[in-house]
């Protein structure tokens, strides 16, 4: 099984080939793949170097699948050729997430909707892949109307540029800067470009993936993404109003019971979900669990996950790892 991996120098890339090693995928030849400003250099697979090569040589050595996390733009010009050559192409970013023709996928929630014929495969946006890990199951029980959710998303889903300003400026360094404000001991409330709703592109993914991925239309969602000076993992306030009324034992055992979620939930002994707990792990974790007492119906929680994880990077391997089980590449 040859697998390459698209954009292999960058944090998500990285985090890609890690997961690759830790859950021994089976992987015959390993095929890194960068910009052409990182052709040749040499990166490290279980042991082994291999030197970083560019689009069309990764094309020409027809790896069975490739995982992507290169960008938007670099997916939209690329992916197709890929998929063109029979390559089964897994993307991380935003570029095919909204397109009725392409799969979008949580593996543990719609898996089953992927045939051989999907050649393009979506990878949810990070912060909406944790939010519908628990949201699912609470949803085939209760059946949820709305949603609301505030997010305090770690630096490392910008990017490296991001994740080095925040120590420049802790460190008191001059340095590029990803955000256009300080974000050491400060928030912002503004992740993605504004629409004209007023809304950023961000906040609208988690509406319309939330929709998409959960099979369900009738869900209303509303976002407000904000930046915050940590690393490790993305945090999320959630409020979720039901059809149906709910027992609070009894959510807690549904979500004890689901495969990739872990309630943190004991605040006698003030245990909740943390991204510091979070970080280096593929388990979403939920907590501060109580109803919402202004209103019928509804529940208040707090998620966090690894966004580099589960959020980006071990969702990708889930679905590499579903096609191969069941034979569709």
């Amino acid at each position: 099984m040859k697998i390459a991996v698209v954009g292999a120098t960058g944090l998500v890339g990285t985090k890609m080939i890690q997961i690759l090693e830790e859950r021994n995928f089976p992987i015959s030849e390993f095929i890194p793949v960068a910009s052409e400003n990182s052709i040749g250099k040499e990166i490290s697979f279980n042991g082994k170097k291999y030197k970083v090569v560019g689009m069309q040589t990764a094309i020409d050595m027809k790896p069975a699948i490739a995982l992507f996390s290169a960008g938007g733009g670099t997916s939209l010009e690329w992916a197709p050729k890929f998929a063109a050559a029979g390559i089964t192409v897994i993307d991380n970013s935003s570029a095919w997430r909204m397109d009725a023709t392409k799969r979008l996928v949580v593996p543990e929630i719609n898996a089953s909707v992927l045939t051989s014929s999907d050649k393009i495969i979506a990878n949810p946006n990070c912060s909406t892949i944790q939010m519908v890990m628990v949201l699912n199951p609470l949803h085939h029980k209760y059946k949820i109307k709305r949603v609301v959710v505030s997010t305090y998303q770690s630096v490392t889903g910008t990017g490296v540029k991001a994740v080095n300003q925040l120590m420049n400026e802790r460190k008191g360094i001059a340095g590029e800067k990803a955000y256009p404000h300080t974000i050491d001991l400060n928030v912002i409330p503004h992740i993605d470009s504004f629409s004209d709703n007023g809304y950023t592109k961000e906040e609208m993914k988690m509406v319309n993936e939330t929709k998409i991925i959960m099979g369900d239309d009738s869900i209303k969602v509303t976002a407000t993404t904000v930046r915050i000076p940590v690393m490790g993992g993305h945090s999320e306030s959630v409020n979720v109003e039901f059809e149906k009324d709910f027992d609070l034992n009894e959510v807690r055992n549904i979500l004890e019971n689901t495969p990739g979620v872990i309630v943190t939930d004991d605040v006698k002994n003030l245990k909740y979900p943390m991204p510091i707990d979070a970080h280096e792990k593929d388990e979403v974790f939920v907590g501060r669990l109580r109803r919402d007492e202004s209103q019928p119906n509804t529940l208040n929680m707090f998620i966090v996950s690894d966004n580099l994880r589960k959020g980006a990077a071990t969702n990708a391997v889930q679905i590499a790892e579903y096609l191969i089980k069941n034979k569709l590449v």
